[in-house]
């Protein structure tokens, strides 16, 4: 709503916005899931190091790396004995979905000049879901920004934390990190499966996938897989989608 000087109020949708996508709400709810999700950092520090990766060269991968499941892939491949290129090849597999995503963001996020880079390196699971889930450009910009300002510090000082302390940290699933971000994505999910037909059967679609895939691929790959699901949907003829409903 406007002051009486006619300028939007702080918090308050800007003209045009859709109610309930307020930027300031927006950056709020992203400063708060990269909070949560930020902490399986630790987990993936211990992890690194007990794989025998430095606590340098760990912190380094999480500064300029930063996708996690990718970062796990490369820990693993060390882990088991493969070859460093085997796991970088793997890492950039899987990784390779934050460039779709970045063709989904690009027009929404609107951002020019060198900022593009720093851009990019924000675009992960967590910016993107954050950002789609908004009903506003601004609103979907300031998720993105909260987002990728609250994972990334706490992702990479979380990563410091769990190498130093792997050898007395014992297993991070003890402590439950494994579980903040499927519960996280869950929690952003929800809104999109209650609004129709198209979305309940994608997820499905994408669940069964990923299922099918994880005895038989690496970690992450089953993900990036399930993804068909959702480029399925998109190519079904508009006739197809019941009740008026539009591709997921």
């Amino acid at each position: 709503m406007p002051d009486v000087a006619g300028e939007p109020v702080a918090g308050e949708p800007a003209a045009g916005e859709p109610r309930g996508s307020s930027p300031a709400r927006a950056a709020r709810d992203g400063l708060v899931l990269g909070l949560a999700v930020g902490t399986s950092g630790l987990a993936f520090g211990a992890a690194a190091v007990g794989s025998g990766l430095t606590v340098a060269q760990a912190t380094v991968l999480s500064l300029l790396a930063y996708t996690g499941a990718s970062q796990f892939a490369l820990a693993g491949a060390v882990a088991g004995g493969g070859s460093l290129a085997a796991g970088v090849a793997g890492a950039i597999l899987l990784g390779s979905r934050n460039g779709l995503y970045g063709l989904r963001l690009a027009g929404l996020l609107r951002v020019r000049g060198p900022r593009r880079i720093l851009a990019a390196h924000g675009i992960t699971d967590e910016s993107t879901a954050m950002a789609l889930a908004q009903a506003g450009p601004a609103a979907a910009r300031a998720a993105f920004r909260g987002t990728f300002i609250s994972l990334y510090l706490t992702w990479n000082l979380a990563t410091l934390a769990g190498a130093l302390g792997a050898g007395r940290l014992g297993s991070p699933a003890s402590f439950g990190l494994d579980v903040v971000g499927p519960a996280a994505f869950l929690a952003l999910l929800w809104p999109r499966l209650r609004e129709g037909r198209t979305e309940r059967g994608v997820a499905l679609a994408g669940a069964v996938i990923a299922l099918g895939a994880t005895p038989f691929c690496p970690p992450g790959l089953p993900v990036v897989l399930a993804a068909s699901a959702a480029l399925c949907a998109a190519l079904m003829p508009a006739g197809r989608q019941q009740d008026g409903e539009q591709p997921a």
